[in-house]
């Protein structure tokens, strides 16, 4: 393939030794938390009214369009009522408002379950009742992958981690082995693969050893060293490196289903504790950023009080961005909050590049792990050629940013593509 696409990854400067090897700083939940009641472009349905009296783990709203996910309050304390706060994509959206009391009372909303006796059917349903989702970034709802899973021959965990900076999984793996063993067998279960692969980074060595011993006694449950290059961590590259399929659409139709590996930590806390995703480890880190650390925050916490925690910004000509460097989404103010797929908020100081004529080098072409021709991307999204953009694919990127990364003449290749998405959306509503 390569001689065909190029070479479609690079080894970055991942400069996560700027986070790594610290304590994680653990915070309390500010005195008002605000819940997000929106993903994507769903509204969620509210299950309080401002008033009621709630605890940690109290069921507060629901998705439930073609996917059931429902929310949970981080604190105890009593509902605010619903307000408008901005969000990383920019827009003010709906959040409840919880007065936090400061006594963390817990109401359990789950019963413990013992995955090694319970069915896939009843282990399936536990998963869709935690609300657990991707905490890798993306957010998808975790039971709608082992729902009824056909011709599934191998389980992934990712635990990659490939952007740079980014150090939450690290630090999750290595303080909660015994959660992520339990939560890999879980999945494993649910699968009904023939085997499972915890796929690391090889340059891990520290961790790849007490993986491998945690592992150990389980026959078909292997730790598998991948290229430390980026985008390694993305589904398609993952999946082929581990075994040279190809598929179109979903892992599923190369046999396959991958899994972030902090999300299998949380399954095994809702499976032990009964607990759902009310606490993230957030990796807060980047040059712009005083002293770059983990924090265990609470769900709903502005992203203010943890750039306060990490000693706040290096100057005020800063960039802050919600995920990491390659994929994140810059954000004009920090106030928005930490939801239970936040992995990381990057920071870094803004540097003007002075853009210059595409130089038709063709390096955009050859990193791109979709495969795609991202320069004629951009000029047909200046023509508004929309035949042009749908045989290009343009709808296959995912935004991984090697283009702009690798390009020599500055250009926001990734920036351009991203809006030709847009306008080829819209095309498609009208």
């Amino acid at each position: 393939m390569s001689f065909l696409f190029g070479q479609m990854n690079l080894h970055l400067n991942g400069q996560k030794e700027l986070s790594s090897h610290k304590e994680t700083i653990k915070i309390q939940a500010p005195s008002v938390v605000k819940v997000p009641l929106v993903y994507g472009n769903i509204v969620y349905n509210l299950l309080v009214k401002e008033g009621d009296e709630v605890k940690v783990g109290t069921k507060i709203a629901e998705r439930n369009d073609h996917f059931y996910v429902p929310v949970y309050s981080p604190v105890s304390g009593v509902v605010k009522g619903v307000e408008k706060v901005i969000n990383s994509s920019l827009k003010p959206t709906d959040h409840i408002s919880i007065e936090n009391d400061g006594k963390y009372e817990v109401n359990k909303p789950l019963s413990p379950l013992d995955f090694s006796t319970a069915s896939n059917e009843e282990l399936v349903e536990f998963v869709k009742q935690a609300g657990i989702v991707g905490c890798g970034g993306a957010g998808f709802p975790t039971y709608v992958k082992y729902n009824n899973p056909k011709n599934i021959e191998t389980l992934i965990i990712n635990a990659v981690e490939c952007e740079p900076f980014i150090t939450a999984d690290y630090k999750m793996i290595d303080t909660n082995m015994d959660l992520l063993v339990t939560g890999v067998r879980a999945m494993f279960k649910m699968s009904n693969a023939k085997q499972a692969l915890v796929a690391i980074k090889k340059t891990k060595k520290d961790l790849i050893g007490k993986l491998q011993k945690a592992f150990s006694e389980y026959e078909n449950i292997k730790v598998s060293l991948v290229p430390d290059v980026y985008p390694m961590g993305w589904e398609r590259t993952l999946v082929y490196e581990l075994t040279k399929k190809r598929y179109q659409k979903l892992p599923s139709e190369a046999g396959c289903i991958v899994s972030n590996a902090t999300t299998a930590i949380a399954l095994a806390n809702a499976l032990v504790n009964g607990m759902p995703i009310t606490q993230k480890v957030v990796t807060v880190s980047g040059d712009g950023i005083k002293e770059p650390t983990n924090v265990l925050c609470f769900v709903g916490t502005p992203v203010k009080e943890l750039v306060n925690t990490c000693g706040g910004y290096i100057s005020e000509n800063i960039t802050v961005i919600d995920g990491g460097p390659m994929m994140g989404r810059s954000v004009t103010s920090d106030e928005f909050v930490i939801t239970t797929s936040t992995n990381a908020i990057t920071v870094l100081q803004s540097k003007k590049e002075k853009e210059i004529p595409c130089l038709r080098c063709g390096r955009c072409s050859d990193h791109c792990p979709a495969g795609l021709q991202p320069v004629r991307i951009n000029m047909a999204n200046k023509t508004q050629d929309i035949v042009a953009l749908d045989k290009l694919r343009v709808n296959e990127c995912i935004e991984c940013g090697l283009c702009t990364f690798v390009c020599p003449s500055k250009i926001e290749v990734t920036e351009g593509v991203r809006r030709a998405k847009r306008y080829m959306a819209l095309k498609a509503k009208k």
